[in-house]
């Protein structure tokens, strides 16, 4: 049974979020503090987190962080903060997805199983296909219905980095880490210009793209 581990204070609506993912055959366990998250987290390890941000102990990125010293648990926040900013620290901090308070129950649910899968294993050299072109990543090359698409040596590791987490926003941050190295991480321009490479030679309208989606201000998601 899937364990789903939801850290808030509000114990309201801590129980309601216990009651509605019980009802849907998750097992739940639930912490109102940080410290306590940890804890159960360590104790009794979660498949996926639902936090918090405004913890009465530790601060909801503290926790977060404390997860990610030691796990890869798929992490879904909550927080009342609108901030653009606080969403980037939080995904930049290792959270899988941002929900803003107030929030419809029917929603986060969706994004709890929607994190759940896309934690499933999977295999070590997908094949990734969409509707315009392929991504082989054992091979390392990009076909399309004319033939291989020739990328340069940066402009595929920024679509294998996509790729591999199909789905799931990653940020600008960890993007030019992983691309160029953490010296690299306010060189946003970077992006703009590799993104629109790689737009016109993979999407039907580069202008409108449909599978290198920029999410403003945070990062970029690759749907098939």
């Amino acid at each position: 049974m899937t364990r789903v581990l939801v850290v808030d204070d509000d114990r309201a609506l801590a129980r309601a979020l216990a009651i509605n993912l019980k009802a849907r055959g998750f097992d739940v366990d639930v912490a109102l503090g940080g410290r306590e998250a940890l804890s159960s987290a360590s104790s009794r390890p979660p498949d996926v987190v639902v936090l918090d941000l405004g913890l009465p102990d530790l601060d909801g990125l503290e926790v977060l962080e404390g997860l990610r010293g030691w796990t890869s648990v798929p992490v879904i926040v909550l927080s009342a903060r609108e901030d653009q900013r606080e969403k980037v620290a939080a995904l930049d901090a290792g959270a899988d997805d941002y929900v803003t308070k107030p929030f419809g129950m029917d929603e986060l649910l969706a994004r709890v199983r929607a994190a759940v899968r896309r934690a499933q294993p999977a295999p070590e050299a997908p094949v990734v296909k969409t509707e315009h072109f392929t991504v082989d990543l054992a091979a390392r090359r990009v076909t399309s219905p004319d033939g291989e698409v020739r990328l340069t040596p940066t402009e595929w590791h920024l679509l294998e980095v996509l790729v591999r987490a199909q789905g799931r926003m990653v940020s600008q941050k960890q993007l030019l880490r992983e691309v160029w190295g953490p010296a690299y991480e306010k060189e946003t321009h970077y992006l703009r210009v590799y993104f629109a490479q790689l737009r016109r030679k993979l999407e039907p309208e580069p202008s409108h793209p449909v599978h290198l989606i920029t999410e403003p201000g945070m990062g970029y998601r690759f749907d098939a």
